[in-house]
């Protein structure tokens, strides 16, 4: 079985047998939204190269962004062309996190690069929330809060002021001595996992009661937090909730600033998810053969 999660920036597949993983492999995004259908195959031809002339009968790839019939059958289409004896499915990535939690039922929420929700009831029906790419969305993500920041310093060099602790932060962290500069450094470095990363910049002042980095992460967390709600609010379930994404795992701060917005909410399951997403996609794959898993 092969178990694939395609995000934003990476590409991470685990073949298994159910008992023993018999590949790890990490690639570039093959995100056909992200990076074009071109440049997905050519990843995904770098998983499969790896995996060699492995008996692969059943996968599942969650893909971001792909739930729509269109994006489905474009990723869809990209695996036959590789194991056309398999059994696909292809999923959001958000609907991997459940299952990688063992769950069948709950509401996933993502805060990685990009941010989504998605969730499930007991009865079958699903509903899904934000996931709209960094041009339209992607409150909450990465990438978003590190665009917050960077914001913010171009506005203050806009009106002559000097800059604060923010934008000298990120202006070194980006290597740069001017946070005048970080106008050119943003447009001529387009990677969205670059500027995710610069996130960990505002985490780091917010937890040390820096005030503009704060309300950066309060926003994160009220977007976040508006997610899971609208996925509770469509299914008429009080949760629980998984959240996931490299920004959501690594940040305690976000994690506390949300939990205390879903119990407000009336939410008060809430948990991290540690298990990586991939292994979902095996559970998920290996339904396709048993399906009474």
């Amino acid at each position: 079985m092969l178990g694939i999660d395609v995000g934003g920036s990476k590409t991470h597949a685990v073949l298994s047998d159910g008992a023993t993983v018999h590949a790890d492999i990490l690639a570039g995004s093959a995100n056909p939204a992200s990076v074009g259908v071109e440049e997905a195959s050519r990843q995904l031809g770098i998983v499969f190269a790896q995996l060699g002339d492995a008996p692969i009968t059943a996968i599942c790839a969650g893909v971001a962004g792909a739930d729509s019939p269109g994006g489905e059958e474009r990723f869809r289409a990209l695996l036959t062309l590789r194991a056309p004896n398999a059994a696909i499915r292809v999923v959001h990535d958000s609907e991997l996190l459940l299952a990688a939690a063992g769950r069948t039922t709950g509401i996933a929420v993502i805060s990685g690069t990009g941010s989504a929700g998605w969730g499930r009831d007991a009865h079958g029906h699903t509903a899904r929330s934000g996931g709209w790419g960094y041009l339209l969305g992607d409150e909450g993500s990465g990438y978003w809060v590190t665009r917050m920041a960077v914001r913010h310093a171009l506005e203050r060099v806009d009106l002559g002021e000097p800059a604060d602790r923010l934008s000298q932060q990120l202006a070194a962290d980006c290597g740069l001595q001017d946070p005048a500069d970080i106008l050119d450094h943003f447009y001529s470095h387009p990677e969205r996992r670059y500027w995710a990363g610069r996130a960990r910049v505002v985490f780091e002042l917010a937890a040390d009661r820096e005030p503009v980095s704060a309300a950066i992460v309060a926003a994160a967390a009220d977007a976040l937090t508006h997610i899971a709600t609208s996925v509770a609010y469509r299914l008429g379930m009080p949760g629980p909730v998984v959240l996931a994404g490299g920004q959501a795992v690594h940040q305690p701060l976000l994690q506390q600033a949300v939990r205390e917005r879903l119990a407000v909410r009336g939410i008060h399951d809430l948990e991290i998810l540690t298990a990586a997403p991939v292994s979902g996609a095996v559970r998920l794959a290996a339904e396709l053969l048993t399906p009474s898993l």
